[in-house]
């Protein structure tokens, strides 16, 4: 009897699991047989009330009948799907996430796929309430696209796309331990925030200063390509220019935020069921519940700082000028009114899309980012896809590709890979048009980005993504 066959048979987890797992002990340890053992638990769990007065599991039957019951919604709270290439399961974890006492309502992106609790692509609104595992584990992950006045030519010879590969190499790190030492530790006025509003941050401020603007690992990546604008709305000519692109998020600080803070989460929720326990949730009246949402804020504000030292410092490394900055996250929960009530929207891999706000939504390696413009759709929270969406796991391609298919590929389409794992090849991604096309009605395209020199962390490195 382990914990996972205690909590199919009923055992609440938490305070009530802790207690059984000592009484389970102190029985077998007194010599009744492991059957007979097994026998009274499941009498206690399928009728507690009857139970609490006997001599051995009289404790754990009042705690059981104490305990709180999860009560989803009569009704699911509605949403609405964008998208025909969606997996089964994906579908079911936003059904899933639509039962929760404290949702209000949906929306599933074209580009989602399963993830931990709420899937990727996946946008939930809830009343008074966050849930951490659907915002994410790479806290505020953000793309950020600058336009530098550096000549299009530099792509056309290899001593120009030496030179831009080289500023790429010098200034990011990628690696999910990548930091910078002594001088070469990035300055930003996010490090003079007041990191002391959880324990967590005032922890890993540190390691949060040394990974100020690297890269890591995952789908995180930086490139150069070109620019195709193709409307005076962005402030610059249309036309062809060269531009940097950036994915990245809050690093291993994140990282530390997101674990704390879910594991926290389940703790104070043991009456979910299995299928539901990663959708746990802060009460936005606890402690817990406004020290995750400092915290998530201030992760939020770490990401951004994090793109502009990677940018910053490109660009002053090839002694360049930035003529236009579009950048937005996801992995994020934002406090908005939608049909005249105020919820939090999750944003799981989802971008903000509301009317006129700009985004940048990426395709992989080898296919376009495209530069839009969100149309306010209600019925998605306002909200479009962050991206492609994987169609195949990391364990899987792995398994199925090689680089000699994703060398010509890339050959191909006339990018220079500095590094990468064969499980972000452009063959692990959904058709970008096509999740283009299926959000149509959420967002325009104002402008379109070719990769040419594309860096992302090698093989081998653990997934931050």
């Amino acid at each position: 009897m382990n914990t996972s066959d205690l909590a199919r048979w009923g055992v609440p987890r938490g305070d009530a699991m802790r207690l059984a797992i000592q009484i389970i002990k102190r029985l077998i340890n007194e010599g009744i047989p492991g059957e007979q053992v097994r026998s009274g638990l499941l009498d206690v769990i399928h009728d507690p009330a009857a139970a609490t007065e006997h001599s051995h599991w009289g404790p754990l039957a009042q705690m059981i009948l104490a305990a709180p019951v999860h009560q989803p919604r009569e009704t699911p709270a509605p949403w609405r799907q964008w998208g025909t290439d969606i997996d089964d399961n994906s579908i079911q974890q936003m059904r899933n996430a639509c039962e929760l006492p404290v949702s209000v309502a949906g929306a599933l992106m074209p580009d989602a796929h399963v993830g931990y609790g709420l899937p990727i692509g996946g946008v939930l609104a809830t009343d008074n309430a966050v849930i951490p595992y659907a915002v994410g584990v790479d806290i505020a992950c953000r793309m950020k696209l600058t336009v530098l006045d550096v000549p299009l030519r530099e792509l056309d010879d290899d001593r120009g796309r030496n030179r831009l590969a080289g500023a790429i190499e010098r200034q990011t790190l990628f690696g999910a331990g990548a930091g910078f030492r002594g001088s070469k530790l990035r300055r930003h006025e996010v490090l003079d925030r007041d990191w002391r509003i959880s324990p967590i941050t005032i922890k890993g401020k540190d390691k949060a200063w040394k990974q100020l603007g690297t890269s890591g690992s995952g789908n995180h990546f930086v490139e150069f390509g070109i620019l195709e604008i193709m409307t005076n709305d962005l402030g610059l000519e249309p036309g062809t220019w060269l531009a940097l692109l950036s994915h990245s998020g809050s690093r291993g600080i994140g990282h530390m935020v997101a674990s704390h803070y879910s594991s926290l989460a389940m703790q104070l929720h043991p009456e979910l069921p299995e299928n539901l326990r990663h959708l746990a949730w802060l009460d936005m009246n606890s402690q817990e519940g406004i020290e995750y949402w400092n915290a998530m804020n201030l992760m939020g504000e770490y990401a951004a700082a994090n793109h502009a030292c990677i940018h910053r410092h490109i660009a002053e490394d090839l002694g360049a000028e930035v003529l236009l900055d579009v950048e937005n996250h996801h992995n994020f929960a934002w406090k908005e009114t939608h049909d005249g009530r105020d919820v939090y929207v999750h944003r799981k891999g989802a971008t903000p899309a509301g009317k006129g706000v700009l985004g940048v939504i990426p395709g992989s390696m080898a296919s376009p980012a495209f530069v839009v413009r969100g149309l306010g759709k209600p019925e998605s929270l306002n909200s479009a896809s962050h991206g492609a969406g994987r169609v195949m796991s990391r364990s899987q391609a792995k398994k199925a590709l090689n680089w000699q298919d994703a060398n010509r590929l890339l050959e191909e389409q006339g990018v220079r890979l500095m590094s990468a794992g064969i499980d972000e090849v452009p063959m692990v991604y959904k058709d970008i048009h096509e999740v283009m096309a299926a959000q149509s009605d959420l967002v325009e395209t104002l402008a379109c980005f070719r990769p040419r020199i594309v860096k992302m962390a090698p093989a081998g490195e653990r997934p931050e993504d």
